[in-house]
């Protein structure tokens, strides 16, 4: 279940909450979906799904809910590239869904478009990942439940390393400098996704800073992250990197049709590059940029949200309870059957088999020891003003101080809306 899956991506859903909240005065027209019912049997909800890219994803969730006897649950399945479009529109009439999933995005709670869900959290808050209910708390409440953990890093070819006699990658100059022995005739070095956006914050992460601090301030504006930039440009101007792939890094074909020797991916892929190319995969994190800095792995997932506005706000905070909550069994199915993500549940995640051992292991092993998490108050506005540093830096040339003090007006206004 790949973190995009559909020819979307981050960028677009964010821009699309974004929108939803600035029409926060009309989600009114979402107070009435239409369905009536308040519990029970009778009770109809609908729940909104993207169409996940790997096989039996829509029957899996579908299964789970017709196995649920508190309520009717219809599951809307988007196809396609208008999942976020459809989804932030429909939740602004009369037929907006009961549950959705979606990311972490302090717009929705502050437009009150989604419910509190810390009662039915607080009592197995300690059996999550304590950063996965950081990424979900606003004010000390709890919004979203996650129903999966997404690492990324970057997936090679251990026999093309060791046919070009380069070692895994531990900086971004040994990246920079593998990329290019790597390169071959029609083969690129390495495949970064086709904007480059998937890697931002992890080469933020990397150069030992950060998107915002605990105080939500700027925390992305120093020295190792313009030296970071600068590296980048180096990369991209090289000829060594894959660019305008067939499909964007979420895909595994790029390396799995030998586009490239190294690709940036997700967990979630695994099972797609085991069954194409064997043994003969492994995975290393995003290297550290500076020598003050440390690897780091972007942690991306989906979650559960229920719709404030809609008529059967307790019987969905139902449903949502007994499935992300208290079904383990389909929990763990749902992270570990349909590609490989990692449970949020730490009791699940340490009880699931198929990430015990090899290269799940290993991907687990790097979620751990170099993971970081959406931060809930980054948003759209923010994400875009990093996304144009690059476009600007990185693809065109220009001065990384002078963009990184042009993205700092856009993000201090945002901050000043949001904290005050």
């Amino acid at each position: 279940m790949s973190a995009m899956s559909s020819n979307w991506d981050r960028r677009s859903l964010f821009k699309a909450a974004a929108g939803l909240a600035a029409a926060g005065t009309l989600a009114a027209c979402g107070s009435n979906n239409g369905r009536g019912g308040s519990g029970g049997s009778g009770t109809n909800l609908t729940q909104f799904f993207h169409a996940y890219g790997e096989a039996g994803t829509e029957q899996a969730i579908k299964k789970y809910a017709a196995a649920y006897d508190k309520a009717k649950v219809n599951t809307q399945w988007i196809t396609g590239s208008d999942f976020e479009s459809k989804l932030f529109a429909t939740l602004l009439t009369k037929n907006a869904p009961d549950l959705f999933e979606f990311h972490p995005q302090i717009q929705l709670v502050k437009s009150g478009q989604v419910a509190d869900l810390t009662d039915i959290i607080e009592p197995v808050k300690d059996d999550f990942n304590q950063a996965d209910i950081k990424s979900h708390t606003v004010d000390g409440k709890m919004y979203g439940v996650r129903m999966i953990d997404d690492p990324q890093f970057f997936f090679y070819r251990p026999s093309l390393l060791e046919k070009a006699g380069v070692k895994v990658p531990t900086t971004l100059d040994e990246l920079v400098e593998a990329a290019a022995k790597l390169t071959t005739g029609k083969v690129k070095g390495l495949f970064l996704g086709n904007d480059l956006h998937a890697v931002i914050n992890p080469m933020i992460w990397s150069a030992g800073a950060d998107t915002l601090d605990d105080k939500n301030q700027i925390a992305y504006h120093t020295d190792g992250v313009i030296e970071g930039i600068k590296k980048m440009r180096k990369l991209f101007t090289s000829g060594h990197l894959l660019l305008d792939a067939p499909a964007d890094y979420w895909d595994p074909s790029a390396l799995n049709q030998g586009l490239c020797a190294m690709q940036f991916c997700g967990m979630w892929a695994m099972p797609q590059f085991q069954q194409t190319l064997g043994d003969d995969i492994g995975v290393f994190p995003f290297p550290k940029v500076t020598d003050s800095g440390k690897p780091s792995v972007y942690n991306g997932g989906w979650s559960m949200f229920v719709n404030a506005k809609g008529d059967n706000v307790e019987a969905a905070k139902a449903y949502v309870k007994w499935l992300w909550i208290e079904q383990k069994t389909y929990q763990e199915d749902w992270a570990t059957s349909y590609g490989f993500h990692i449970p949020p549940r730490t009791s699940i995640a340490a009880s699931a088999t198929k990430l015990k051992s090899g290269l799940p292991a290993e991907g687990v092993k790097l979620f751990t020891d170099y993971g970081h998490f959406d931060n809930i108050g980054w948003t759209q506005a923010m994400i875009t003003a990093l996304e144009d540093v690059f476009a600007n830096s990185v693809r065109k040339g220009g001065d990384p101080e002078a963009s990184l003090d042009k993205a700092d007006k856009t993000v201090d206004r945002e901050l000043k809306k949001l904290f005050g």
